[in-house]
């Protein structure tokens, strides 16, 4: 295989510090946060509206790229399961999916909800949530 590179788009702004902060899933209780974005996607911004529901896109740039095999959620009590069959951040190539609304636009920074991503985590894509009626 070869290698190639991913650039940031945009960094998280949050509340949450350490991965300790962080609920498992964003609708474990996770904070309001805004991601702050690179002056060279300035356009892409352009049609984000309060309201879209979007999917984040993050490096999980504290991740252990070594592991292959967890125990989902941590818990002893459940088998030791291959990493793509889990939502661990720990895995080879650790990006993170996050389902989120826009709750405010601001220039080059948007408000999200029930982000569980920890403050300064790179941001590499956004992308929409299609539906059924106006996919774009």
């Amino acid at each position: 295989m070869s290698d190639f590179s991913i650039r940031p788009v945009g960094r998280v702004e949050s509340t949450l510090i350490t991965r300790a902060d962080a609920p498992r899933q964003g609708d474990e209780g996770a904070p309001d946060a805004w991601i702050v974005f690179e002056e060279e996607v300035r356009d892409a911004l352009a049609d984000l509206e309060v309201g879209d529901a979007i999917i984040l896109i993050s490096w999980l740039d504290q991740a252990d790229r070594d592991v292959l095999a967890v125990r989902p959620r941590d818990d002893d009590t459940r088998p030791v399961t291959g990493v793509f069959s889990t939502r661990s951040p720990d895995r080879p190539n650790p990006l993170g999916l996050h389902r989120a609304t826009v709750l405010a636009v601001d220039g080059l920074r948007i408000q999200v909800d029930n982000l569980e991503a920890i403050d300064g985590t790179p941001i590499i894509d956004v992308k929409p949530v299609l539906g059924d009626v106006d996919e774009r």
